[in-house]
């Protein structure tokens, strides 16, 4: 199979199911910036970080492409086989930031990003997952979207950011905290 295929070349390309869309088409855009999210939390699985967060990370990425099939297939074939996401995907997560948040200090100001490259990164995978997360709820307001993708997207931007506060003490890295000039 070559990666090319030169079918969307003026601009359409085929959703699971074959039907034939615009490439800026919403749910184009819905899953394509699925995408990105996946590719930023495979750039933070890639740094110098504890095994057991890599792992968590690498099924995340796989719950992300099983989402992001369900935004790409085409909605007038409900019969197309495509892997669930499941509500324990979502547990899994909450599962997750409630162990990390159990050795984090209390937050009592909001966080500004950076601090250290890694917590950047998750950020970073955090903004694009919200981003990610309004597209699809734009999406649903006129397409049927299982409400999994939508908890599954808010909850994996918490994730993240719980995940950069805790690889910020876990990397000795300064925490900055927004002052805001009154």
């Amino acid at each position: 199979m070559k990666v090319y295929t030169k079918t969307g070349d003026k601009g359409e390309t085929s959703l699971f199911g074959g039907k034939r869309v615009k490439k800026y088409d919403l749910r184009i855009n819905a899953y394509g910036t699925s995408d990105e999210v996946n590719s930023w939390i495979g750039l933070i699985r890639d740094q110098d970080i504890n095994a057991d967060y890599k792992a968590i990370l690498n099924i995340i990425q796989d719950r992300i492409f099983t989402l992001g099939s369900h935004l790409a297939a085409d909605p007038s074939k409900p019969k197309l086989k495509i892997p669930e996401l499941l509500p324990s995907d979502i547990e899994l997560l909450e599962q997750e930031m409630d162990k990390m948040d159990a050795k984090l200090p209390a937050m009592t100001k909001f966080t500004l990003p950076g601090g250290h490259t890694t917590v950047s990164y998750c950020h970073l995978a955090r903004t694009v997952c919200r981003r990610c997360e309004r597209l699809v709820i734009e999406l649903a307001d006129t397409e049927t979207i299982n409400p999994l993708i939508i908890q599954y997207l808010n909850r994996l931007s918490d994730y993240l950011f719980v995940l950069g506060r805790k690889l910020a003490q876990d990397l000795d890295a300064n925490e900055v905290f927004w002052e805001p000039k009154m």
